[in-house]
């Protein structure tokens, strides 16, 4: 397909809304923490507040791609992005701990809902072979929103104060309702619009062995992202570096997702779906046995930029395949469920990691991920059924 054709193909404006809205989202959560701790809240309070953000959603996204399947994606996408900005002014004017507390659940349910509208919108409007073209534009546009909303945040921090980073990040989330506005002016709620939700239970949903399969290895590389987030840092304050360092690291991490899914629509021209996936829990798995042997700083930023591209693929792969072998009419609802996941794995992973790694050392719990990662890449390599394209 021709460039222009290709471009044309992808949804930029819902793309655009959606990253602006992970804008407000990230420099929201950015801020939480440190009005928090301007606050003196103990660590519990601020592990309570972080989660928060994402125990509304692990209970209720399969609910919210529901709806997108009922109702389209104009309405919840604007439900959601409206309580993002309500939980943005809340932290603004307030600024309490229990303030904070309201704000975290409204800010982190609002995003979760528009996100899980607009991404199965996304893949419900472009057509089958520009799928991985699509998520993978969304995928950059979340690298880059993931730096920016805590990079404007602390700058305002610094220089306007908590309240101010509330009420700038309320602003990303105005512009990104500005830009749902003519979707819901037009009626334009989606290509499912007054359609039936196919009838049935989610466990009904997982009986699909091809979803199945796609949520068990989305559900795996999700593992990886947030193990090495949580443990890389351990790893390398245990090594001896400084702050600055350490955050070096997880941006040689941060630079290798957005490396991959810049490449990734020329390598899916000349591998599928499932084996991309493979390839990459295998890295990840290599990965994961070579960082805690790692001792200097350049072999652990090799390590982490590596691991960046091997998990960076995961989400727009994901994605195309879940639009792809989804049940007609319960796209939204499996996009639900996929959150869900996600969702669980940011609320639950920490605690659990933390404490194998208090009971076994950091190291163990590298090596006992790289023997599930590998196990999860022959998974993969075995999914050799052709994948049903849609029109």
């Amino acid at each position: 397909m021709p460039f222009r054709e290709a471009v044309r193909a992808i949804p930029l404006r819902l793309i655009c809304l959606l990253v602006l809205g992970h804008v407000a989202f990230a420099g929201n959560r950015f801020t939480l923490t440190l009005q928090a701790v301007a606050l003196h809240a103990s660590p519990l309070s601020i592990g309570i507040l972080m989660s928060l953000l994402m125990v509304v959603p692990m209970v209720l996204s399969v609910h919210m791609g529901r709806w997108a399947d009922r109702l389209g994606f104009a309405r919840p996408a604007a439900c959601g992005l409206a309580a993002l900005a309500l939980g943005s002014l809340i932290g603004g004017l307030l600024g309490s701990m229990p303030a904070l507390y309201v704000a975290s659940v409204l800010i982190g349910t609002g995003y979760t809902m528009a996100h899980v509208a607009v991404q199965n919108a996304v893949g419900q409007l472009t057509p089958a072979r520009q799928l991985t073209h699509s998520f993978s534009v969304l995928a950059m546009g979340f690298s880059l929103s993931g730096m920016t909303g805590p990079l404007v945040a602390g700058v305002v921090i610094d220089h306007l104060g908590h309240a101010a980073a509330f009420l700038g990040m309320l602003l990303f989330a105005a512009v990104s309702l500005a830009l749902l506005a003519p979707f819901m002016q037009a009626g334009a709620a989606g290509p499912d619009e007054g359609r039936q939700q196919a009838p049935g239970s989610v466990m009904g949903l997982l009986r699909h062995p091809p979803l199945r399969a796609v949520l068990i290895v989305s559900g795996l590389l999700t593992m990886a992202w947030d193990m090495f987030q949580f443990l890389a840092p351990l790893h390398g304050a245990r090594t001896g570096l400084s702050a600055t360092l350490t955050g070096t690291l997880m941006g040689a991490f941060g630079a290798g997702t957005f490396a991959i899914r810049l490449l990734l629509p020329l390598i899916h021209a000349r591998m599928s779906e499932w084996r991309i996936l493979s390839w990459a829990l295998f890295v990840a798995a290599l990965c994961y046995t070579v960082f805690p042997l790692a001792g200097t700083l350049p072999l652990m930023l090799a390590a982490a930029f590596a691991m960046g591209l091997s998990v960076g693929c995961g989400t727009p792969m994901a994605m195309s395949l879940l639009h792809l072998t989804a049940p007609p009419a319960r796209a939204g609802e499996a996009v639900g469920v996929r959150t869900s996941i996600v969702s669980a794995s940011q609320t639950l992973f920490p605690l659990v990691f933390g404490a194998l790694g208090s009971a076994m050392g950091v190291a163990s719990v590298f090596w006992a991920g790289a023997t599930v990662l590998a196990s999860g890449g022959a998974f993969a390599r075995r999914r050799t059924e052709p994948v049903a394209r849609r029109p």
